[in-house]
């Protein structure tokens, strides 16, 4: 099975997982070996969908602006642990090419292979919802014709997105492209880099 097959599988799997209770508080679930790939690739995708729905949550023009900053904060939180998980997985991709012998014309990849699965988690899901518009019951016929072309252009960009990570991954193992990963130092959740945070302690 290639890469993005079983990534696709897991995605989907925890897509699936999530919406049995469809509630933001629940617990992972993760069914997978805590140090295995697919582990990884679960909570990664688990992260993308509970953060998809606190992003519809704090959109309800009629929230509270203390359970807005709540959802915000939370957010915030989420965001850092997807891509702390994104550069888990590029850690994983470094190991299992770290033998290659990379060609004296190799060139390097304007993103690292784990933020284009983080782009092929984000569409899972964006998949699995315009699915669920096109079969909402409650819909009109042009709500669902819209929808419909949507997914069809979604479901081609999984086409495309899939067979570029899969040539990616060719690459890589042929010696064709190297891996040259930055970590992302993002600076709003760091109290050493934030000045409101730093300023707070003094």
């Amino acid at each position: 099975m290639k890469f993005t097959e079983k990534a696709w599988k897991i995605f989907n799997q925890s897509i699936q997982d999530y919406h049995v209770k469809d509630d933001v508080n629940q617990k992972i679930n993760n069914p997978y070996p805590q140090d295995s790939l697919e582990h990884l690739l679960y909570l990664k995708n688990w992260i993308d969908t509970v953060q998809w729905h606190l992003e519809d949550l704090i959109r309800d023009e009629n929230i509270d602006p203390i359970e807005a900053l709540r959802l915000k904060r939370w957010i915030d939180k989420s965001n850092q642990e997807r891509t702390d998980r994104v550069e888990n997985l590029d850690s994983w991709f470094l190991n299992k090419y770290k033998d290659v012998q990379i060609l004296p014309d190799a060139k390097i990849n304007t993103e690292s292979p784990a933020w284009a699965i983080d782009r092929l988690s984000i569409l899972s899901l964006k998949i699995y919802h315009m699915k669920a518009e096109v079969e909402r019951p409650d819909a009109g016929q042009e709500h669902k014709e819209s929808c419909q072309k949507k997914l069809d252009v979604l479901q081609q960009q999984y086409v495309d997105l899939s067979t570029a990570i899969e040539e990616l991954l060719e690459d890589y193992l042929a010696g064709k492209k190297y891996m040259k990963v930055y970590k992302q130092m993002k600076m709003y959740n760091d109290d050493e880099l934030n000045p409101v945070l730093y300023k707070s302690k003094k």
